[in-house]
């Protein structure tokens, strides 16, 4: 893969045949779970285990990042960020995006209200194109915000 390209999306309330769907439509290989909470009462088939089981079944490869790069940091995400922690999940989702087509996920639907924002902002700074999908035909390509361009000095 010549583009360093990532998508990102939102579970919300979809069925399970929706969210694959939006995978297979846009030819996604790897799922990454960024929640730092994997589990759903009201939606058990995005439970961590039962999602496992259920993308592997549909030949997709999941992998959970959420120990990285979950949301609901003590101090903030902002703050989280200039971890090392943090630091070496972004770093491994960049490796597994280089080798697969990944999108990464969490809960919520839109990415502006949610910790993907800044995974997005950090991934832009990096190079990447990140492509955020709302519904299965509206995407939305991050747009690297100002205040943060060039904010993190990791390299």
């Amino acid at each position: 893969m010549s583009e360093k390209l990532i998508y990102t999306a939102g579970t919300s309330n979809r069925s399970v045949e929706e969210f694959i769907d939006i995978l297979k439509t846009y030819n996604i290989k790897t799922v990454i779970d960024v929640r730092s909470f994997p589990a759903s009462k009201r939606f058990p088939h995005f439970s961590k285990d039962s999602l496992d089981e259920i993308l592997k079944k549909e030949g997709f490869e999941y992998i959970y990042l959420g120990r990285e790069l979950g949301g609901f940091r003590k101090g903030g995400y902002e703050a989280y960020m200039k971890t090392e922690e943090f630091k070496k999940g972004i770093e491994k989702l960049e490796e597994i995006a280089r080798s697969s087509l990944s999108l990464f996920f969490c809960a919520e639907k839109l990415f502006f209200r949610c910790h993907r924002r800044f995974i997005s902002e950090m991934l832009s700074e990096r190079g990447w194109k990140v492509l955020h999908i709302v519904e299965k035909d509206r995407v939305f390509e991050h747009k690297q915000s100002i205040i943060h361009q060039k904010s993190f000095d990791f390299a």
